[in-house]
């Protein structure tokens, strides 16, 4: 039986729950299509059929750049949703720490996972590590006024660009970002300035809702075609860790037995 919604002054909501946004999924979605298109050319470099640097020129890092912002800008929007809204009893923490387990166990893997299989290239704070501190560290702003939100934001910005340090040239201050000798990884998202999407995301979450365009996102309900086109996003958490060992393995096969 279709659930059934009800549109009340505070909210959408179902007799039990608020109704999934799946205008949000299927953003996610995008998002990691996009991030499998970055690491799809990065492995065909890798093995040779991309010319060296391929995706360190041109528009790529600039793609990779906006592939990151735009996951801790949705980690903002989710903490914001899940969190902040005026009409809940404030922060959820089981829901809360039990997202902030998954994310830092997640982390933990891949930074273990990339030691064994590139070296002194490792992860040391990659994406998963910069969603988790910034899910972390977003608690303390979602009840912050907006423009205090935004000038946290700016200055997260900047930070790197005016406080850079050989203070913090040590490995254990890389996660900060102000270090002036970064050595090579796969993949780095320090705090600063990667809180700012973060930052942001809370902001746009919070005026949205003030706008009460949630309770209008969450009217679209997806038929089938969209639904499977949203289902990447409800997981992608999971999709995030298996997708690169599978792309590198069929590229890593192709390369032995067909090319």
């Amino acid at each position: 039986m279709p659930t059934r919604i009800e549109i009340t002054h505070q909210s959408v909501q179902t007799q039990t729950a608020p109704v999934r946004i799946a205008a949000l999924d299927l953003t996610r979605s995008l998002a990691l299509v996009c991030m499998a298109i970055f690491h799809f050319t990065f492995d065909l470099m890798m093995f040779g059929h991309l010319p060296e640097g391929t995706v360190f020129m041109g528009f790529w890092p600039y793609f990779a750049r906006g592939i990151a912002s735009s996951f801790l800008f949705l980690a903002g929007v989710s903490l914001w949703l899940a969190h902040g809204q005026a009409a809940t009893n404030g922060i959820r923490w089981a829901a809360f720490w039990r997202r902030f387990a998954m994310i830092c166990a997640a982390a933990a893997l891949v930074t273990a996972g990339t030691y064994f299989a590139m070296g002194a290239q490792f992860i040391r704070w990659g994406i998963l590590h910069a969603i988790a501190a910034g899910s972390l560290i977003g608690l303390l702003v979602l009840r912050l006024p907006s423009l205090v939100t935004l000038a946290l934001a700016l200055g997260a910005y900047l930070a790197p660009h005016h406080l850079r340090s050989e203070v913090f040239d040590t490995p254990w201050m890389l996660w900060l970002g102000l270090s002036t000798d970064t050595p090579p990884m796969m993949d780095y998202e320090p705090l600063l300035p990667w809180l700012c999407p973060v930052f942001l995301g809370i902001v746009v979450a919070r005026l949205m809702g003030r706008a009460r365009l949630w309770d209008w996102l969450r009217l679209w309900q997806p038929g089938a075609v969209m639904r499977a086109l949203c289902w990447p996003g409800r997981h992608s958490l999971a999709i995030y860790l298996i997708h690169q060992p599978v792309l590198f393995g069929l590229v890593w096969a192709y390369t032995l037995y067909l090319s």
